[in-house]
């Protein structure tokens, strides 16, 4: 399908069609990223453990959104690592410079992670 076709698409058949490549990239993740299937556990462990630990919705709020970020982010810097290796699939310093701070990034998300429950758990 070519660019100028999905472009055309508009209503419930865009909504179908961006579901569609939520779920695909969402398993693009799970199959290729080890460190993904990795946070999806910690993910599994985590969530209820906010919903049982968090004293208010807003706690638990917190608690689940900073585990959601991690994912998030995680799933950014494995996108922006498969776009460098196929910009640039001899080592060259900028690409090294990308996926580092995509590393980063994820470090950033974890740490955040930590933190939150860490105030919340331990007022």
């Amino acid at each position: 399908m070519s660019a100028a076709e999905l472009k055309g698409k508009r209503g419930v058949r865009r909504l179908i069609n961006a579901l569609g490549y939520s779920r695909d990239g969402l398993l693009a993740a799970w199959r290729n990223e080890a460190a993904f299937r990795q946070e999806i556990l910690l993910a599994a462990i985590a969530l209820p453990l906010a919903l049982y630990l968090g004293k208010t919705g807003v706690e638990r709020a917190l608690m689940i959104a900073s585990v959601v970020l991690i994912l998030i982010v995680e799933i950014l810097n494995s996108a922006v690592e498969a776009v460098v290796d196929k910009a640039s699939p001899e080592k060259s310093e900028l690409a090294k410079r990308a996926k580092d701070m995509g590393s980063a990034a994820v470090l950033l998300s974890l740490l955040n992670a930590a933190a939150v429950w860490a105030c919340l758990i331990w007022p």
